[in-house]
């Protein structure tokens, strides 16, 4: 992103330009239906102060992408126990919810495999360091594929209006699914 220092001001801006373009995506249900012509007038923005923050479209529909990425990254957060998993699957899912909208559109598009992809090595990577001592099985990653996969394909039916379930269904399952494996 072009802004490296986000005072209040800059934070504000960003902010409304993801609002706009989150009503511009839910009008238009594709993203390379939006202009930065037309979020521009509809934030009641300059040009200007788009390119500021901004280098293109796609850029504000990767930072919604990169929010919950950076969630799951975030380094501080290392799990411990079967508990610390659980609820770090809560808030995966709270992230999710918190942008449903956005991500239903977001993910109709084939780029959102990507994304998933992202999604799905960065909590395996995790689920795995915090099993690998107490989980004693030769199949430990092949399990935590097995279940992130399956999760990962309900995930995107869900946001693809396919699936039967809703997020609190398929997170509920994922960890019922998770305690039969690891129990």
């Amino acid at each position: 992103m072009k802004v490296k220092c986000l005072n209040s001001s800059a934070i504000k801006t960003r902010n409304l330009i993801k609002k706009t373009f989150a009503q511009l995506l839910s009008e238009k249900k594709q993203l390379d239906k939006i202009t930065v012509t037309e979020l521009v007038r509809k934030a009641d923005i300059t040009r200007s102060t788009f390119y500021t923050h901004y280098d293109n479209i796609y850029q504000v529909a990767q930072e919604y992408q990169f929010q919950t990425i950076e969630l799951l990254c975030n380094e501080d957060l290392i799990l411990y126990t079967r508990e610390d998993i659980l609820n770090y699957f809560d808030n995966i899912f709270s992230c999710l919810k918190e942008n449903e909208e956005v991500y239903k559109l977001l993910l109709k598009a084939d780029i959102s495999i990507v994304f998933l992809e992202k999604l799905k090595k960065i909590a395996s990577k995790k689920i795995i360091e915090a099993l690998r001592d107490n989980y004693n099985s030769k199949y430990l990653e092949l399990d935590v594929s097995f279940l992130m996969d399956g999760i990962t394909i309900e995930i995107l039916k869900y946001f693809r209006n396919e699936g039967k379930y809703n997020l609190d269904e398929l997170l509920f399952n994922l960890k019922k699914w998770f305690n039969k494996i690891f129990a």
